[in-house]
């Protein structure tokens, strides 16, 4: 586990904890060993911070891969942190760009890791459950690992966008049941409906109205 993780983990996981004390259900669904994809909704960048904190395992999330690759000093204290926190970066480019965080994650997951992805791609603009696009489905699959679905509710009060300081709100985080993926697919369809079973499956633990369309891309860093 990076150094860097840890002491998150320590200090603004702990902040966290203690001072908004979120709610959390079904944490028992994430397995103590093996690999996994979390798969959640995406209302916040606190959605990233409240799911570090509450679960036990380290986590490998996704990160624009500009913090990677600035310069200067800025840049230079961007990248240690990044990397020291295990960080996976992406390409917002499209095509095979993309498909680099792919073959970042698999053996993430391969190794008995967990790894977040939100597959509406995007922060939700207005607080609906968006159509999810299929990377999570073709990834768990790659990896040969199991989808746990996340809800999260109350991150976009806590952190709304734009926001430079953070409010006081009630979270809660749900964990559903793994999804597996092993054996399932047979055909782009499949993934298609796989896809759709996770939304479901976010959707019941959220309570949030579906919109059976992509949500407009902004800060994609899924897939």
């Amino acid at each position: 586990m990076p150094l860097l993780y840890d002491l998150g983990k320590l200090t603004v996981g702990g902040a966290l904890r203690i001072g908004w004390r979120p709610r959390v259900e079904g944490l028992a669904h994430v397995p103590r060993h093996g690999g996994a994809i979390l798969a959640g909704n995406h209302l916040s960048v606190a959605d990233e911070l409240f799911l570090a904190a509450v679960t036990p395992r380290r986590i490998a999330f996704w990160a624009k891969s500009e913090y990677f690759s600035g310069g200067g000093a800025r840049g230079w204290l961007s990248r240690r942190i990044v990397s020291g926190m295990g960080a996976i970066p992406v390409e917002r480019a499209g095509g095979r760009a993309v498909l680099t965080a792919f073959d970042a994650a698999v053996p993430v997951l391969r190794a008995g890791g967990l790894v977040a992805v939100y597959p509406e791609g995007t922060r939700s603009p207005d607080g609906r459950l968006h159509r999810g696009r299929t990377g999570v489905v073709r990834l768990a699959r790659d990896a040969a690992v199991p989808i746990i679905p996340v809800g999260v509710l109350g991150t976009a009060e806590v952190l709304p966008i734009d926001a430079r300081l953070p409010r006081r709100h009630p979270v809660t985080l749900r964990f559903g049941a793994p999804i597996p993926v092993a054996g399932r697919i047979h055909g782009p369809r499949d993934i298609r409906l796989l896809t759709d079973e996770v939304m479901a499956a976010i959707q019941r633990l959220t309570g949030q109205e579906y919109v059976p369309r992509y949500a407009p891309r902004r800060d994609s860093l899924a897939a």
